[in-house]
């Protein structure tokens, strides 16, 4: 069987096998695209377990374009908070503002239209115009490549991005309008989530397209899909010191520009350092410190790199210029702190305002 005709067959098998097994999620009770885009962009490298409760809290702030067109970047970057990726969370408002500038208020239907504005790709203008709007846009992700290459025993490179148009082209061919095609959009992703699964054996027995899928009946599943090698991983060292005078802590703004730029974060420099060498660097720094001592090691991998932190805690008899200095509460409610220094946020809960210095791990 030609791949064209396996394609026409199995599209509506999945729509009808989705219709009757999709799960209960919020972005699916009322998919304006509003709500669409805001889940798509959430959903990008993160688990649906992990998106359900920011999508909540973000939508009961920020139910409409409007509202997000509005909002602070402080705001928007504190509702964001623990997703990473924080430049999705800029452009979601900058789509946002052009939105109300140049389509009144709302998200073009069209995925050409929206893929001028910020943040807006392929994939997610291609989700939203086929959820939200029933055009017939395939939107390819790593769960529909998973499906069509096991379904086409298919070895082309899916890191290549010929693969991805290749597919989606193929799929086109073939693609709905209106209702369906929402659900068809919605069910492979569903079908390459619970069934057609990334890791470990796939689960055939209950899938709508065993009977179609050529890697299925050869017995090679877990030969698909193909994708070439991941760029290596750069490690670099930091130090991480908690500055504390009295109740209050510093913390201060990355650069607008690189990784985690306009964030807040907890002073650090670059290296390792040992014990004996904090207090000089502190000094260096224009740090008045009372006593030091270290409070543990922790990591944050990135997608391309990775920081291994050693920390260090710092009393200090006064507050030293170039940083804000807040309590811990006022931290935690109103500052974005990103996901790599959650250990050290952590931390500060077993900090008492005194000079004790009980030292801590913030991995415990």
């Amino acid at each position: 069987m030609a791949s064209t005709e396996r394609i026409r067959e199995a599209l509506p098998l999945i729509i009808t096998w989705y219709q009757a097994n999709r799960r209960s999620l919020p972005w699916r009770e009322d998919p304006t695209p509003y709500q669409v885009w805001v889940s798509e962009i959430m959903l990008q490298q993160t688990r649906i377990e992990a998106v359900i409760p920011y999508y909540r809290r973000f939508l009961q702030e920020l139910p409409d374009l409007p509202a997000l067109a509005s909002v602070t970047e402080d705001r928007l970057l504190k509702l964001w908070e623990g997703l990473g990726y924080y430049s999705r969370a800029r452009n979601l408002k900058k789509a946002a503002m052009l939105a109300m500038e140049n389509y009144q208020g709302s998200l073009p239907a069209q995925a050409a239209e929206l893929k001028k504005l910020p943040g807006i790709g392929d994939y997610t203008a291609a989700a939203i115009a086929s959820i939200a709007f029933g055009e017939p846009e395939p939107a390819v992700d790593g769960n529909v490549l998973r499906v069509i290459t096991r379904l086409l025993a298919d070895s082309d490179d899916i890191a290549n991005s010929k693969t991805r148009t290749r597919f989606s082209s193929l799929l086109k061919e073939h693609y709905p309008r209106g209702e369906n095609a929402s659900l068809l959009t919605e069910g492979l992703m569903e079908l390459g989530e619970v069934i057609c699964l990334p890791n470990g054996m796939p689960l055939c027995a209950q899938c709508p397209l065993r009977h179609l899928c050529v890697a299925h009946e050869n017995g090679k599943e877990l030969d698909y899909p193909v994708k070439s090698g991941l760029k290596e991983r750069r490690m670099e060292e930091k130090t991480v010191l908690l500055l504390q005078c009295g109740n209050r802590f510093a913390i201060r703004k990355r650069p607008g520009k690189g990784l985690l730029a306009g964030l807040w974060e907890f002073p650090n420099i670059e290296g390792k350092l040992d014990p004996s060498a904090v207090l000089p660097k502190a000094a260096e720094m224009g740090i008045s410190v009372l006593a030091a001592e270290p409070c543990g090691n922790a990591k944050h991998v990135f997608t391309h790199v990775e920081w291994r932190m050693t920390g260090y805690r710092l009393l200090c008899p006064s507050e030293s210029e170039g940083f804000l200095w807040l309590t811990r509460e006022e931290i935690a409610e109103g500052y974005s702190i990103p996901t790599a220094f959650r250990a050290w946020q952590k931390l500060l809960e077993s900090f008492t305002a005194d000079q004790a210095l009980p030292g801590s791990d913030p991995n415990r």
